[in-house]
């Protein structure tokens, strides 16, 4: 049984409770002996609220991982803070699970990888949107070469969202705050390495955001293939899925993901004219239903690498390369020119 101290008990921490007790493989495994916040009373309602009574909850995480002596920590905290509870759980022998984004900075992302090398323990990320039917299934879908050698990737996220509260006030709002979760996913699904980004950036009338609630970013990756990401967080009147609407475009043919549970996907049969007639294809389904639980197949599988000392998917030295696409898509959209991802 492993003993969890679970750090930032804000809104996001029952996602991250919900998965491990609705989760018969996680609720066997994992046992939830320390909560911390900066408010403390925050932590004793999420413990009484997800029956945690015997928690030890506290506003240090120092004196809670003492008391409680736990061999992982999930980190849920702000992205401010992110850096120094990582590495308090690493240098006390945890190994460590974090929320989106890793690290504020490439900078700070080096220093944790670093700091987890030193340590001996894992730091993965919690990068759920991985996680889901979908994108499983545009994976495989490309790994069997359904439409041949990609080319393209196109990913239109439009949400009016409203959440009020620090997200209106921030800068680079929907690059910073929600882009990493479709950039991620494209960067899977492609399967190679980013190479370079121009993004353009707006914030468009009517907005009720204070900065940055659109953006147009074009990614070039190794082997050829491109990644358009058209995102907004004010477009009302029609929004897409949370997981965006996808193009797959391949030598062979496209597949079409509504971000949903509708796939479409053809190959060029004989001419019609001007144009080749469409000949469906069938997409397969998910190989492994177990990986399609967001957060509980994130956690399940970091338990898993925990246990027996295999890198997990998300580990943090793969997953600084998702950061860098969106700080460098920031830095285009800052300066007006293409950037280039490894610089």
């Amino acid at each position: 049984m492993h003993r969890v101290v679970l750090v930032g008990c804000g809104s996001m921490a029952d996602g991250w409770l919900e998965a491990i007790q609705s989760t018969p493989r996680l609720k066997a495994s994992v046992s939830v002996v320390g909560l911390v916040d900066l408010d403390v009373n925050r932590a004793k309602d999420l413990a009484g609220r997800f029956g945690l009574a015997t928690a030890i909850c506290g506003s240090s995480l120092d004196a809670v991982i003492e008391a409680a002596k736990p061999d992982m920590l999930f980190d849920v905290v702000v992205p401010p803070a992110r850096a120094q509870v990582v590495k308090t759980g690493l240098w006390a022998g945890c190994h460590v699970l974090s929320e989106k984004p890793m690290a504020m900075s490439l900078e700070e992302g080096r220093e944790l990888i670093a700091a987890a090398k030193q340590a001996g323990r894992i730091h993965a990320i919690i990068q759920n949107r991985r996680y889901i039917p979908g994108i499983r299934r545009l994976r495989r879908a490309i790994e069997e070469g359904l439409v041949g050698e990609i080319t393209a990737v196109h990913a239109d996220f439009f949400v009016g969202a409203h959440f009020g509260g620090f997200r209106e006030e921030m800068d680079h709002v929907l690059l910073l705050d929600m882009s990493i979760h479709t950039m991620d996913a494209a960067r899977f699904v492609i399967g190679t390495k980013p190479l370079a980004v121009y993004c353009h950036e707006t914030n468009p009338k009517g907005s009720w955001y204070r900065h940055g609630a659109a953006a147009n970013a074009i990614f070039e990756f190794d082997g050829g293939a491109v990644f358009t990401y058209r995102g907004s967080w004010c477009a009302e009147g029609a929004n897409t899925s949370w997981e965006s609407r996808w193009r797959i475009v391949g030598s062979k043919g496209t597949i079409l993901w509504d971000g949903a549970d509708e796939f479409q996907a053809g190959h060029a049969g004989e001419p019609d004219s001007l144009l080749r007639k469409r000949v469906p294809v069938p997409v397969p389904d998910v190989a492994d239903a177990s990986q399609t639980n967001g957060h509980a197949s994130v956690i399940a599988a970091f338990v898993d690498a925990v246990e027996t000392g295999a890198p997990p998917e998300t580990i943090s030295s793969d997953n600084i390369n998702s950061l860098a696409m969106v700080l460098a898509a920031v830095k285009s959209a800052e300066t007006g020119v293409r950037v280039t991802i490894s610089d």
